[in-house]
């Protein structure tokens, strides 16, 4: 006795290598050579491509796509209707493709019709990340061990969120840039394509830290655009423009708009000096 519970309308491919204790739904469809650990739950209608392996204890949500080649570890979860691109993997006990829970008062706005997660090809998620549903990675997006992705960003081709990261709603990221450990980003922000943020940045958003009615309509996260690189531990007030390849000193508090290719340093920063030539992109 198998102990296994495999739906009459799955499609379960005679290469399939499935672990005891497993359940899988209804119109599931497995591709070849397809591997399941232990106790996998596979919910109706979810696609497996060829050559995937799911660790033991893997939960696949209804309307579920994983894509070929793909590595799941174990105890994740992935979430009703999200789309995982191939040559992927993700470390143990992720949650990918959540639906969002914001608080009464929170900024976030509750959206009935959250689309689905998307994930291109050949990703990198680590260990206990979370990611929400609502977002779109585009191809070889790097997620670190115990980072949380919110809903409704964009996230660009080549992007490293380092661990610890939080990347708050509805915030886009342009493709290689390098988010470093521990970084905040708040929502409703920009960050354009190829930005360096060191360790432990943080982003901020509301003037009235929580208080008025005003916060809602003025509410706005930085703009950081192409090439800037921000340093170790600082601070990026609300609605402030970082322009292109401005060099932001370890601890500066920045307060204002930067001027293009300048090194800002100071608490709050000031203007020090013009970018070397050999460091501009």
């Amino acid at each position: 006795m198998n102990h296994n519970l495999i739906a009459h309308s799955a499609t379960v491919p005679i290469t399939t290598t499935v672990g005891p204790f497993c359940v899988i739904g209804e119109n599931v469809v497995l591709g070849e050579n397809v591997i399941l650990g232990v106790g996998c739950v596979l919910s109706d209608e979810a696609k497996v491509g060829d050559g995937v392996e799911l660790g033991n204890y893997v939960s696949i949500g209804r309307g579920a796509v994983i894509g070929q080649q793909t590595r799941v570890g174990d105890h994740t979860t992935v979430y009703p209707q999200a789309i995982l691109g191939e040559d992927g993997f993700i470390g143990s006990n992720s949650s990918i493709g959540r639906l969002p829970k914001a608080s009464a008062t929170s900024t976030v706005k509750a959206q009935a019709d959250m689309p689905a997660l998307q994930i291109g090809n050949g990703f990198t998620i680590g260990c206990s990340a979370v990611l929400y549903a609502g977002t779109n990675y585009a191809d070889k997006a790097f997620v670190g061990d115990g980072a949380v992705v919110r809903e409704r960003c964009s996230i660009g081709q080549n992007v490293v969120i380092g661990s610890g990261v939080v990347v708050e709603n509805d915030t886009k990221i342009g493709e290689f840039t390098k988010i470093q450990t521990g970084s905040y980003i708040t929502a409703y922000m920009e960050i354009e394509e190829r930005v360096f943020i060191a360790p432990m940045v943080t982003t901020t958003n509301d003037n009235y830290m929580g208080r008025t009615e005003k916060r809602f309509k003025e509410i706005k996260g930085p703009t950081i655009q192409r090439g800037a690189r921000v340093g170790g531990g600082s601070i990026l007030l609300p609605g402030v423009k970082v322009a292109p390849e401005t060099f932001v000193a370890a601890g500066a508090l920045v307060s204002k708009d930067t001027t293009e290719k300048r090194v800002i340093k100071g608490f709050p920063a000031k203007d020090l000096r013009a970018v070397p030539d050999e460091e501009l992109l």
